[in-house]
């Protein structure tokens, strides 16, 4: 092979490792920044990239998808003096891969630190019972500080979730019984109230009777005078129907007549108090007749009354 050959073929082959060095394929979710002589020029984006080879070089190689950082326990010291541990999860994601890459030093340990830093922060100006009540007032407050905090880094953080709040077991205990005292609390009150209602309500039935009764009695206090009424009206009216009766010549009426002259003979003779025989008629059928001409008759002014 003549000179010439050779220096054509290595003419070739330092084409393909420069064309070797100056492309780069960059995977999906990922952005690599391109330093010039240490300087950064540009961000490579998803795909196929042309570089200058030994001019450009890459420099940072960062994630732009969603990432989750795991914030270790810790302990705080709450506003009332209670110590409690506390976890969490911080959900960030690179909007910016320059500032990302050059606006902070381990973005991913300076963010960390921050979250922890923040969480101290706010939860400790909180009451035990604050924590334990306003969990989603913690999350929203840590967001903003945090993310307010990474936006010069260009990062955005999209959630702060705190995972646990763990008190120390003396304070478990005593939460447990105070927790306890208070569901008695309500169980006496419950109980209290349901013994007044049902004491209410069979006070109500008690009147509703007592009315009833009333009611009743007054009814039959008004139908005992309605009728003692009619039969004063028949008493009243008896005399004249039987004169009535006489004079027509009725002979019910004229035994009813004979048999009151026996009644009051008979009063007379029994309230003497010399008196200690009682002569009865012989004719006792006339009498029995005399009585059931009285109960027609009553049975007459009855039927008259009511009409």
């Amino acid at each position: 092979m003549s000179e010439f050959g050779v220096f054509t073929l290595f003419l070739f082959g330092l084409a393909a490792v420069i064309l070797f060095l100056g492309v780069k394929s960059v995977p999906q979710g990922n952005e690599w920044t391109v330093e010039r002589f240490g300087k950064y020029t540009r961000s490579l984006r998803p795909g196929l990239n042309l570089i200058v080879p030994v001019v450009d070089q890459i420099g940072q190689k960062l994630n732009m998808m969603e990432q989750v950082l795991d914030v270790p326990t810790q302990e705080i010291i709450t506003k009332d003096n209670a110590m409690v541990s506390v976890d969490g999860v911080v959900f960030y994601q690179v909007l910016d891969s320059a500032k990302a890459a050059y606006e902070v030093s381990n973005l991913q340990y300076a963010t960390l630190n921050l979250t922890m830093t923040n969480i101290r922060t706010v939860m400790g100006s909180m009451d035990l019972d604050e924590l334990l009540s306003k969990r989603d007032e913690i999350n929203a407050r840590l967001l903003t500080v945090v993310d307010e905090a990474t936006t010069p880094w260009g990062v955005k953080v999209t959630r702060i979730e705190i995972k646990d709040i763990s008190p120390p077991m003396d304070l478990v205990e005593s939460m447990a019984r105070q927790m306890k005292a208070e569901r008695d609390k309500r169980a006496a009150i419950l109980e209290a109230e349901g013994k007044r209602q049902a004491e209410i309500l069979k006070a109500d039935g008690d009147k509703q009777a007592a009315i009833l009764e009333a009611e009743g009695a007054k009814e039959a206090a008004l139908r005992e005078a309605e009728a003692r009424a009619r039969l004063a009206e028949a008493e009243a009216n008896a005399p004249r129907m039987v004169s009535e009766a006489i004079a027509k010549g009725d002979v019910q009426a004229i035994k009813y007549f004979v048999a009151q002259q026996y009644v009051e003979a008979l009063q007379t003779i029994g309230s003497a108090p010399n008196q200690k025989l009682i002569f009865m008629p012989i004719e006792a059928s006339g009498v029995i007749s005399a009585i059931g001409g009285v109960a027609e008759l009553a049975k007459s002014a009855m039927q008259k009354g009511g009409a």
